[in-house]
């Protein structure tokens, strides 16, 4: 069955909306016309329409059944097509083949009540375990949480939600080997280990001065570079000593000029004995000396910036293990003597005959190297610390966990214990009840196949041409189509009736059809299936007396479903006719109220639906009656809708009586606006056309609710009929 509607954003419903709850297997929801009633029918015939997205339905153990609807669309989609569909019902089987699937039938209904038990069981035991689960958790949290937090909040980093921590305490259950602590020697460990946490430093990177050593000890430093002595011009240049200052003008001879005195003096064999004096040997000696010149100023650039770096990182530390002070001192002198040797290099490359000595950098090279060395045995043992720091830390937070599963151990046991408990009985249920599902849908098979023997749609004919000409329709009928599976409706004289028919013959083939409809299926395996009929004001345009097996024959339906005979199992039945309503309602004069019963009634003020729930209280006695408790509402704010009661009130009763022409009370009135609105109230006795159940709106512009209430209480007053109102008001001994 559908357990509740909520209906909204759609059509007359606001964001607020309506929440049709608790709904019973007979449900009558009374509304005046365009209240929103036809919305609610055809969300249930078709809740996937977009428009419909705010809107939800709610089955009984979230278990959907067919439903079918009867509204205007319903006709629209059925009859307006020229013909309709065929009706398989178990017209034409035997006795003894109803019998078997009516057994069948009962069998099957057996299994789905057994199946809902089981599943409502497995539910329970699902939120008994849910339950059991927050419980232990809340638990937790405050006996065990909350009580260590102040001491071990570190140790519980990673699990401060009650729900991590839960099932961080049910792990340590079962995976902590920690030999058991006492709480004050995990306290104190706790003072130590959790404060801040050091961290690792990076190694100092080690320089080579290998390389520039060897360069410094080279012995083409101290080598005398000059010419070949055994050329006649040698003599004059080492007399001289002007190795240097020869070589260096060489590159200024060009033809026969000398550079020097700029004269022809230059000849070939002075060019050969120059070229011969510095010969093969003395250009390989200018040649390496320029190469490990160059090769030593490239290292020595390259470690002296590796040093600076060094000095900035670690002055940035604030627990550096490197000696700043004398390692910048010794930079400090390692830089001077570079900048010396750099300039006795580019002495020795301008001047190759002089011999130099190098400053040696190998003492401060030893010294900053045993500084760097010092300092990254420093870190290596710091570093240790903190892997030991972070091993201990660890062994202290499982040795806390370990504590705490043992102080508890009672609980989580008990816990333990409950919830493997129910895990085998969930376990256990959801197998039955699958296997219920399984027998159900085999079963349910099987009465299919067992109807499509015994099932025809000759039946539904017969029926609804034995209704039609039991009350009078005796110009058409309905007779089997040309194509198969199909009706069509007949004149006598054999033309297609659907084209000719009144609105009234129209709305009452329909509804029999779809009676007809929710006692069978449009096909044979649909005959058997469990149906919700939802049914939206079936008696328009039809006179009294339809009316009246209208009514009988939905309260036959009635009658089934609360005997839990057939296949439907719920009724919701929307309607805006009071004589109707009360008429498919009455239950048998002596008894008030059904538990299987409920009612609502649909309102709509200011172009807003709202819902008022009744109960099994049927709120609706008489159509007299409930025009008189409309105005009592206090929830109608529009003139229209209050002007219009008491006119239908005025219509009815006075009716009756017939003897007050308009004048007569219109001039009972002494002011010209009180007479105005008596007018408006009594316009019945000039048409005499509206009847309780009409829809005639007339609206006064400028009047309030209170001027209609006032001259509405004095046409009773006026007229001597003050005792009605006030019964009908329950004023009882009220002055009015």
């Amino acid at each position: 069955m559908i357990e509740s509607i909520d209906i909204k954003d759609v059509a007359t419903y606001d964001n607020q909306g309506v929440q049709i709850n608790d709904l019973k297997k007979i449900n009558f929801i009374y509304g005046a016309n365009g209240c929103g009633k036809t919305t609610i029918s055809n969300f249930t015939y078709d809740n996937s329409d977009p428009k419909f997205n705010s809107c939800s339905l709610t089955w009984e153990n979230e278990l959907p059944l067919k439903v079918l609807v009867y509204n205007k669309e319903f006709r629209i989609r059925n009859f307006g097509k020229g013909k309709l569909n065929g009706v398989f019902t178990l017209g034409e089987a035997t006795a003894d083949q109803i019998k078997v699937i009516e057994q069948k039938s009962e069998e099957l209904k057996t299994i789905k009540a057994d199946g809902i038990q089981k599943r409502e069981t497995l539910e329970k035991l699902k939120a008994d375990k849910l339950k059991l689960e927050n419980d232990f958790k809340e638990a937790t949290w405050i006996k065990v949480y909350k009580k260590n937090e102040n001491n071990f909040k570190e140790a519980f980093i990673g699990s401060l939600q009650k729900e991590s921590f839960k099932n961080r305490l049910l792990q340590e259950t079962t995976t902590n080997t920690s030999p058991l602590e006492s709480f004050e020697n995990l306290r104190e460990k706790a003072k130590t280990i959790f404060g801040q946490q050091p961290q690792k430093i990076e190694p100092i990177s080690q320089i080579s001065f290998e390389r520039i050593l060897e360069i410094e000890k080279n012995e083409i430093w101290k080598k005398i570079i000059v010419g070949k002595a055994d050329v006649d011009i040698a003599k004059l240049i080492q007399k001289l000593n002007i190795n240097d200052w020869v070589n260096q003008g060489r590159e200024y001879i060009q033809d026969d000029i000398c550079p020097f005195c700029q004269q022809r003096t230059i000849t070939d064999d002075f060019k050969k004995q120059i070229e011969s004096f510095f010969d093969e040997t003395y250009l390989n000696d200018i040649k390496l000396l320029k190469e490990l010149k160059e090769e030593y100023s490239t290292i020595a650039l390259n470690i002296v910036n590796q040093l600076n770096t060094i000095e900035v990182n670690q002055k940035a530390i604030s627990n550096s293990k490197l000696d700043i002070d004398r390692f910048s001192a010794y930079l400090k002198t390692l830089l001077s003597q570079n900048t010396t040797n750099s300039e006795y290099l580019l002495n020795k490359i301008k001047e190759p005959s002089r011999s130099i000595e190098l400053f040696s950098i190998k003492e401060q090279s030893d010294l900053l190297t045993e500084l760097i060395f010092q300092a990254n045995q420093e870190i290596k043992k710091h570093n240790d610390i903190v892997t030991n720091y972070s091993r201990e830390k660890n062994n202290l937070i499982k040795a806390i966990w370990k504590y705490l599963i043992e102080e508890y151990n009672a609980e989580i046991t008990a816990f333990n214990n409950q919830k493997s408990g129910l895990d085998k009985g969930i376990a256990n249920l959801d197998s039955q009840y699958k296997a219920k599902l399984l027998e159900q849908k085999k079963l349910d098979t099987e009465i299919k196949e067992l109807s499509k023997n015994v099932t025809s749609i000759q039946p539904t004919i017969n029926e609804i041409n034995r209704i039609l000409k039991s009350y009078g329709f005796l110009n058409f009928k309905i007779v089997p189509a040309t194509e198969d599976g199909f009706y069509q409706i007949l004149r006598e004289d054999g033309t297609v009736a659907e084209t000719t028919l009144s609105e009234g013959e129209i709305t009452f083939i329909t509804f029999l059809y779809y009676m007809q409809l929710a006692k069978g299926g449009i096909s044979e395996d649909e005959v058997n299936t469990e149906r919700v009929l939802v049914i939206d004001d079936p008696i328009s345009s039809l006179d009294s007396n339809v009316l009246f097996v209208v009514s009988t024959l939905i309260k036959e339906i009635i009658k089934n479903i609360k005997a839990d005979t057939g296949n439907i199992k719920q009724l919701i039945l929307l309607t805006h006719n009071v004589y109707f309503h009360k008429e498919v309602s009455f239950i048998d004069g002596r008894t008030k109220f059904c538990n299987n019963t409920n009612f609502w009634i649909l309102r709509k003020n200011e172009k807003v639906t709202s819902l008022q729930s009744f109960g099994m209280d049927n709120p609706i006695q008489s159509s007299y009656e409930l025009l008189w408790q409309e105005l009592k509402s206090e929830g109608i704010k529009s003139s229209l809708t209050i002007q219009n009661i008491m006119r239908r009130i005025i219509e009815n009763y006075f009716k009756l009586l017939g003897k007050y022409g308009d004048d007569d009370l219109i001039l009972k009135f002494e002011t010209k606006e009180e007479q105005e609105i008596c007018r408006s109230l009594i316009s019945w006795i000039n048409d005499g056309s509206h009847s309780v159940s009409d829809d005639l709106y007339v609206e006064l512009q400028d009047r309030t609710i209170e001027s209609y209430k006032k001259v509405f209480k004095d046409i009773f007053v006026l007229t001597n009929h003050e005792g009605h109102y006030k019964m009908m008001m329950n004023l009882e001994e009220e002055t009015i």
